[in-house]
């Protein structure tokens, strides 16, 4: 199986659609009665927060008339001052930020739960992919993959749920309500408006979607050539190859730019067209409401509340646009994601399978035999051929051979990192497919060739093998392998930080 799922252009099942649907699950958990509660309290407080923000026009609609009713004057006009309607309208405008505010914090729970979830679930199932996956990765991408995946699920989240669908609600509510005050070309003006913005902007930005695509694929790229050269810093120094390093790191780099700038110009284009039309259906609309003043069919206070809806309209209008471009770069990011939670690994266990019997326990002995065994990575090189051999209980085998001939390729069979293609490998007579690999490898101690050290304490280290163990047991283990005393002779002792790949260590 070769690591196909991070291409950045790869579209999951065919459609955005389909990543949205798998992120759903996420916001809506089964298990999770406190989150769904929360999501529902979010809802309310959004309709709150928008009916709030529908009515603080009317108000001030209210407000203006009352400033200037026909034929009194400036003395009496000071008198009827409208408190009561101007303080209403500031408290309107305080509970419409409010209720957005209480969404806000209601809602992050929620958020940061399915970000936790999905990246939690992601690594797992790298751990649960095939060897063959991971020995073809890019490391690089594979993590620029997982970060920005993470990234967009709280933008999708946020903006999916909170910006575009009680944009659209808005929108029909306040055609709506131009429509009862007034006539239908109230709200065929702003709906016409809106309809063509909407389909300017995704005309546009499905073209600049192909850009960022390729500023993804650049990315990856540069940043698996700057990982991949650093892990191989020694290596880079001994053959004094800075300059090609550096040469194919500009490459990469280079095609990142061109793209950026491809981007960068459409996007100018878009933000133009977008504030384009936006102003000719404002003027449209405002020109429309003066000639019904000046005809005596509205108020100055008619006047100013059309004026405020499409104000009011054209900031989450302008905001649609930008919400659509990064919701559609989002999705790309999380795709990836998703793909690889997609990928099915290439050794399974058995539904129902047992686990292996203690070695050296009651029915168990810790014979290995392998039998006939035929493998290759690929099919067109067979690595084994009819391999038999057997290892009984206490015994010990010393396989020699030149590179390539198939040591390694052993234990990773033992261990079960591949499958067989023909023959079988068992322990105390049971075929290995046929049991758990949890349990299989819980059985087997194994000191591999290349040293495996992560970048953690020396401590950390020596218990890895048995995650807890304390530290007497830690230096049992260090007595036992000889290194006790170059361990104390460190300045932290234990607590040394070993580096990348134990290189301080060394």
């Amino acid at each position: 199986m070769r690591p196909t799922t991070l291409q950045p252009g790869q579209k999951l099942r065919g459609s955005h659609f389909a990543t949205l649907r798998q992120l759903l699950p996420y916001l809506w958990p089964r298990d999770r009665g406190d989150l769904r509660l929360r999501v529902a309290a979010a809802v309310v407080f959004l309709v709150a927060a928008k009916l709030t923000s529908v009515y603080v026009p009317l108000i001030l609609r209210e407000a203006v008339d009352s400033l200037s009713p026909p034929g009194q004057s400036t003395l009496d006009l000071a008198l009827t001052l409208p408190l009561g309607l101007l303080l209403a309208y500031g408290c309107a405008r305080v509970l419409a930020l409010a209720f957005g505010e209480l969404r806000d914090a209601v809602f992050v729970r929620v958020v940061q739960n399915a970000i936790r979830q999905v990246a939690l679930q992601t690594f797992r199932h790298l751990h649960a992919l095939s060897l063959r996956f991971h020995l073809e990765r890019q490391t690089g991408g594979l993590s620029r993959a997982l970060d920005r995946g993470a990234k967009s699920i709280e933008f999708l989240l946020l903006f999916v749920m909170f910006n575009v669908l009680p944009t659209i609600f808005e929108i029909l509510l306040v055609c709506a309500i131009l429509w009862h005050l007034f006539d239908w070309s109230f709200a065929a003006i702003p709906l016409a408006t809106i309809l063509v913005y909407v389909w300017f902007t995704f005309r546009l930005t499905e073209v600049r979607i192909r850009y960022r695509r390729e500023m993804n694929e650049a990315d990856n790229d540069a940043n698996t050539k700057v990982i991949d050269s650093l892990l191989n810093y020694e290596t880079v120094k001994y053959f004094g190859n800075e300059a090609h390093e550096a040469s194919r790191y500009d490459v990469a780099l280079g095609a990142y730019e061109k793209a950026a700038i491809k981007s960068r110009t459409s996007l100018s284009i878009l933000n133009s067209g977008q504030s384009g039309i936006v102003a000719i259906g404002i003027t449209a609309l405002m020109v429309l409401a003066a000639a019904g003043v000046v005809a005596g069919r509205m108020t100055v206070g008619d006047f100013v509340m059309v004026n405020a809806y499409l104000i009011q309209l054209a900031m989450p209008l302008n905001l649609l646009g930008t919400v659509y471009r990064e919701i559609k770069q989002s999705l790309i990011d999380l795709e990836a994601m998703f793909a690889l939670l997609s990928s099915a690994p290439e050794v399974r266990d058995p539904p129902g399978a047992p686990g292996l019997v203690s070695p050296g326990g009651a029915g168990g002995g810790g014979s290995v035999a392998f039998s006939g065994v035929d493998f290759g990575y690929d099919p067109r090189r067979p690595i084994l051929r009819g391999v038999s051999f057997s290892v009984p209980a206490g015994g010990t085998v010393a396989i020699v051979g030149p590179s390539g001939a198939g040591k390694s390729t052993i234990s990773r069979i033992l261990f079960r990192f591949y499958d067989v293609l023909a023959g079988q490998v068992t322990i105390d007579g049971r075929d290995i497919r046929e049991i758990t690999q949890k349990s299989l490898r819980a059985a087997i101690a194994i000191v591999p060739q290349d040293t495996v050290l992560f970048n953690d304490t020396i401590g950390y280290n020596i218990a890895y093998g048995r995650p807890g163990a304390g530290q007497d047991e830690i230096e049992t283990a260090a007595r036992l392998a000889r290194v006790h005393d170059f361990v104390l002779g460190l300045p932290d002792g234990y607590d040394s930080v070993v580096g990348e790949r134990g290189l301080k260590l060394s």
